[in-house]
């Protein structure tokens, strides 16, 4: 065979390939077209918060086809939210009926969030929730340098339906709510007076609150009936229910996390994971209800308070006077610890200018490297 042949015969081998699988590809693009077209039939009437929705009308339809395809080309996103489900949806739940609001409200903490503690948006928005800042303050939410509830599911919950509450009856609706609660009440309001209607269906809007009722709407289609569109899991994949005890913590001044954590016979990632809000290294002073795993709680303020009598005797041990010229990095450098260590020791920004006198806790270098501490005061008396 001569090297001119060899192409023309690379080209028919894979012609004869291409001809044995097509076959194959097209029913499998068949079986995929058939399973979303029929994810996109629907029963009559389609209710989101006892509301119908008007999928008559063919544009209405239209939006909602279209959430419908952009979630289920999700598959991966659409499994999480359904795994979640299980780990939040029961206290939500719980919330929705305590409030007397509608249960379909849930479905708004996966449009926001997908159900994710540290969910953020480049606008501020933080949570499960996506609170703002200033409508988190509003309703009684700390956010702040220390705090930012907005993380906590437990605590942000009863906040945002006092907000829906406002919401409806501002508006009277909960379509009409739900666009409010992504665009604003003062911006919906504005274009309902200027569009001259209180029909969400029927309003040009931003195009994310366009779609966000339809999005939600999309979501509760799913997650209602996983297996009409093509995700079917076992009672073992969920995710379990969240389960802690809460303590209270006195606090006189800042308190190290890990000290919580070790008096709650547990580590600091799960002191901050049952509690999302505390932001940093560090309690901040005062009185704080805390979550802790249960079987830390037996004998957990005991511990606590031996844990905090060792941890200032410590501290004070290892205190080291700023002299004039020092630098945050140079102070690290000479005691051989991250500077980032320091930075958390003192609560201190990388950026602070240090005084002549100034007082800064370091603690020992990790095993195994020398340093020298005599420049740091109590070391020689152990």
């Amino acid at each position: 065979m001569t090297a001119a042949m060899r192409p023309n015969l690379f080209v028919c081998m894979l012609a004869i390939l291409f001809s044995a699988l097509s076959p194959c590809i097209t029913a499998a693009e068949g079986i995929t077209a058939d399973f979303l077209l029929s994810a996109l039939k629907l029963e009559q009437p389609i209710l989101l918060c006892g509301e119908t929705v008007p999928v008559d009308d063919p544009q209405t339809m239209e939006r909602f086809e279209k959430e419908m395809l952009v979630s289920l080309g999700n598959r991966p996103q659409v499994i999480l939210w359904l795994k979640r489900t299980t780990r939040y949806f029961p206290y939500i739940e719980k919330m929705l009926r305590d409030n007397v609001l509608p249960d379909d409200i849930k479905y708004l903490a996966i449009a926001e969030s997908a159900l994710r503690m540290h969910a953020g948006s480049r606008k501020g928005a933080m949570g499960v929730w996506q609170l703002m800042p200033q409508t988190a303050r509003k309703y009684g939410l700390i956010v702040d340098d220390n705090f930012d509830e907005r993380r906590n599911l437990y605590l942000s919950t009863p906040a945002v339906l006092t907000y829906l509450k406002d919401l409806y009856e501002r508006f009277g609706s909960w379509s009409l709510s739900l666009a409010a609660y992504n665009m604003g009440e003062e911006g919906l309001e504005a274009e309902i007076l200027e569009q001259g209607t209180t029909n969400y269906y029927r309003l040009y809007l931003p195009l994310e609150t366009q779609r966000f009722v339809f999005r939600i709407l999309a979501i509760k289609r799913i997650v209602e009936a996983p297996h009409n569109h093509g995700v079917t899991l076992s009672p073992e994949d969920f995710y379990a229910p969240e389960t802690f005890s809460t303590v209270q913590v006195n606090a006189f001044a800042d308190l190290p996390l890990r000290l919580i954590a070790n008096a709650a016979k547990t580590d600091f990632k799960t002191i901050k994971d049952c509690n999302p809000e505390l932001r940093g290294h560090y309690l901040a002073a005062g009185t704080r209800l805390v979550n802790i795993p249960g079987d830390g709680e037996t004998g957990f303020q005991v511990r606590l308070a031996a844990l905090i009598e060792a941890d200032t005797r410590i501290r004070s041990q290892r205190i080291y006077v700023v002299k004039k010229g020092d630098s945050l990095s140079g102070i690290a450098q000479k005691f051989e610890v991250p500077l980032a260590a320091l930075l958390i020791w003192n609560r201190i920004g990388i950026n602070k200018v240090l005084q002549p006198g100034q007082r800064l806790v370091i603690f020992p270098a990790a095993p195994g490297r020398k340093t020298d501490l005599k420049d740091i005061e109590g070391d020689s008396d152990g």
